[in-house]
């Protein structure tokens, strides 16, 4: 892309309705626009950054052997009416009307629509267990929309449902997605920990939140720092292997780890104290089991391996894309801007031309450009150096390939690592082969 010819729209100065600092910097780096009260329009390179994290939360959905659907957005109140949800859930529902007076609402969450889905198609043990899930948009009507896209009442939202033949089967499935949201959000390049919940409105008996560690999260955070020796990524565990599973969720949960709304000081005492670590974090993702409590409510049954009727054991698992990009930064930033992680960064690097019209720095950053148009941001904007440099920091793209004069003119580029503000000077071919690498 070339920035001369983007929707990438940045602002020098902090937008005064901004409150925290992802805000402040989607908005600033051009990654999104307000279009109503906690409604958000989503510029292009906002929309690459959700398409990199939903790329792979998909990865990973499938990885457990989850199938991929897309429900609507609008669902019938009387599925809502069936389970006994329809009136409880509060005014967060947006209800409304077709013409033909018929009751319908904008899903805030999708466990009737599922569980109907799955009585219409599944009707024997055999066909057991099954996992589906879908990212999709979802709406809900906070009284107090705010801080951006981490607390808006429109959001894109992964939401994935189990259903199994017993207990035993159904904690299986949620130990395995516990693994997948693991390595999920150590793939996005953010730590983000495991801990024991309540179960809120949605119900159930067995539930764990996910938090990305930030210093301006929203709840506070108390854990074990064995939690942050576990790479997931390389973990062997056989998803397959009850025993396995078994051991690899005794690892996760057993050191201690709540928000400050689950803490206990008793069991806070008991951590050694050079391993308490305590600091702020924002959730991204939650799953729960909950048993047959909609699948009985709903009437929604299988045969069993008797021939009587039994009702599947279900569990609801969900991670909040859109919210994920504002965590991110949240977690990955300085005082000069954004600092995406690779793995989901709209653009692997920048190219800064130094001096447009000049015929060597011209040629090079066309060189490098036509390399991978979908990696690279040119900026071959008329601009000053300062502003360039500036706007590269406040987008925060991985890579900044400088292109001046005085290498030029012998094929050199200087490379410098956002993260880590670490400069080289190279060849365009060295330098292509660092930022292209994984």
């Amino acid at each position: 892309m070339r920035l001369s010819r983007s929707l990438l729209p940045t602002l020098k100065e902090n937008p005064a309705e901004a409150q925290i600092v992802s805000h402040r910097l989607m908005l600033r780096a051009g990654l999104i626009r307000q279009t109503a009260s906690g409604i958000y329009a989503w510029l292009p390179a906002g929309l690459k950054v959700l398409r990199n994290i939903s790329q792979i939360v998909r990865e990973e959905q499938d990885r457990v052997g989850a199938q991929e659907v897309l429900m609507p957005t609008l669902q019938s109140a009387d599925l809502w009416k069936r389970s006994g949800r329809y009136d409880a859930y509060g005014p967060e529902m947006l209800r409304i009307q077709d013409r033909h007076k018929r009751e319908l609402l904008y899903g805030p969450t999708n466990e009737e629509m599922i569980t109907d889905l799955f009585g219409q198609t599944v009707k024997s043990y055999k066909d057991l267990p099954q996992v589906l899930y879908h990212i999709q948009w979802k709406f809900r009507d906070e009284m107090r929309p705010r801080f951006g896209v981490m607390r808006g009442r429109e959001f894109l939202m992964k939401d994935a449902y189990s259903f199994d033949l017993d207990y035993d089967s159904a904690v299986a499935t949620y130990r395995r997605m516990l693994l997948a949201y693991l390595r999920t959000f150590q793939r996005l390049g953010v730590r983000a920990v495991p801990m024991r919940a309540d179960t809120g409105p949605i119900g159930g008996e067995l539930s764990h939140e996910f938090l990305i560690l930030a210093p301006t999260g929203e709840s506070g955070v108390f854990y074990d720092a064995a939690l942050e020796e576990l790479d997931w990524l390389d973990e062997p565990v056989d998803t397959n292997s009850p025993v396995a599973l078994e051991a690899f969720f005794n690892r996760v949960t057993t050191p201690y780890a709540a928000t400050d709304e689950m803490h206990d000081e008793a069991g806070w005492q008991a951590v050694p104290e050079e391993r308490r670590r305590e600091g702020r974090g924002v959730e991204v993702g939650h799953i729960f089991y909950f048993g047959d409590k909609y699948t009985r409510s709903m009437e929604v049954s299988v045969s069993g391996p008797d021939g009587n009727q039994l009702y599947p054991e279900m569990g609801s698992y969900g991670i909040g894309v859109s919210r994920l990009a504002g965590a991110i930064i949240e977690a990955c930033h300085d005082d000069n801007g954004i600092i995406w992680p690779d793995a989901v960064a709209p653009f692997r690097a920048v190219i800064l031309n130094l001096k447009n019209g000049d015929e060597l720095c011209d040629a090079i950053c066309e060189r490098i450009y036509n390399t991978n148009e979908e990696a690279f941001l040119y900026d071959d904007r008329a601009e000053r150096a300062g502003v360039k440099f500036a706007d590269a920091d406040l987008m925060g793209h991985p890579w900044q390939i400088v292109v001046g004069p005085r290498g030029a003119k012998g094929g050199k580029v200087e490379l410098k690592r956002r993260a880590t503000g670490e400069r080289h000077e190279m060849s365009v071919d060295d330098a292509l082969a660092l930022v292209l690498a994984g």
